[in-house]
């Protein structure tokens, strides 16, 4: 394996940490927290997810259009520390022949890893994605979509932990 050393975890924030689309039945829970935040949706960030996170054997990294904001909002209500942020450049993805350009966050989380193995939460990932990192990643990489209804999961912790746990 070309890289080596702990795994990173790219975490996006809406979808995975803030449900979003059509409400369940009653709403959207909302958990108490550090606060206030000018984003009424951080109120649905379960504060617990955050020591499911720190438990996972990786690096966390936020993967977000939140960029600093995650760190500033998100990082205390979660019980996380400051984490490195990914600075998405600006890209002109296109089909490079398999089924379709990859989401734009693609290309730059592969060269943000830099040969390490990684994982990517998010809530669009597509196979585009899966087939541009399995044909250009010299490391393993699992890319984890989450239904952006519920975000992460108990079912979806214990695969990426297991998956994490095996890349180390």
């Amino acid at each position: 394996m070309t890289g080596s050393g702990t795994p990173l975890f790219f975490l996006d924030v809406d979808g995975p940490l803030i449900p979003f689309g059509a409400p369940p039945p009653g709403g959207y829970p909302t958990y108490p927290g550090p606060g206030p935040y000018e984003n009424p949706l951080v109120a649905r960030v379960d504060p617990a997810l955050g020591r499911h996170l720190l438990a996972l054997p990786c690096e966390l990294v936020w993967a977000t259009t939140w960029l600093e904001d995650a760190n500033d909002c998100l990082s205390p209500r979660l019980g996380l520390p400051q984490l490195p942020v990914v600075d998405w450049p600006v890209t002109d993805d296109e089909d490079d022949g398999h089924g379709g350009p990859p989401h734009w966050k693609t290309r730059p989380l592969l060269a943000w890893a830099a040969g390490r193995p990684f994982a990517w939460v998010d809530d669009e990932i597509a196979p585009a994605d899966r087939h541009w990192v399995e044909a250009h990643s010299p490391a393993p990489a699992l890319l984890h979509r989450v239904d952006p209804r519920v975000g992460l999961t108990d079912t979806d912790f214990a695969t990426l932990d297991s998956w994490l746990r095996a890349a180390s």
